[in-house]
């Protein structure tokens, strides 16, 4: 390495401190709300109506950061009373069915999401679900 600073290297240096010119901050790219692009809420001990109001506040908030994906996990229902309650379908009142079939059918939330799938094995499998969130227009 040259240990001499060239003049040219000398007139560079002392314009850009003249001009009070400042960096570009190369770590804003990283600020937190960017990194939130992948959100989880769990649903465990939520009545219906108690989780759809949650999940619809979730998908709000979610679409309002810039979040891409989010897991949403309901649980497979095997500690649901249901059965207990002869005029309520087992399958239809569990979180893991009725979650996913509230934000299909929810006109309000229909701007936000882009599509609800089947979560892997590794994000919970059966009692999960991955909703995938359009992109935010910035105005």
């Amino acid at each position: 390495m040259n240990k001499k600073i060239s003049e040219k290297d000398k007139k560079d240096w002392e314009n850009f401190i003249s001009k009070n010119e400042k960096l570009e901050n190369k770590d804003k790219n990283f600020s937190k709300e960017k990194n939130i692009k992948i959100r989880l809420l769990d649903l465990h001990g939520y009545s219906l109506d108690d989780a759809n109001i949650k999940v619809k506040q979730f998908i709000e908030e979610s679409f309002a950061f810039g979040s891409e994906k989010l897991i949403i996990v309901t649980g497979k229902g095997i500690h649901s009373q249901n059965d207990k309650d002869p005029y309520t379908s087992q399958k239809l009142g569990i979180l893991k069915y009725s979650v996913p079939d509230f934000l299909k059918n929810n006109l309000s939330l229909s701007g936000f999401i882009k599509e609800i799938a089947p979560a892997r094995i590794e994000d919970g499998g059966e009692g999960a679900f991955y909703v995938y969130l359009r992109k935010k227009k910035w105005q």
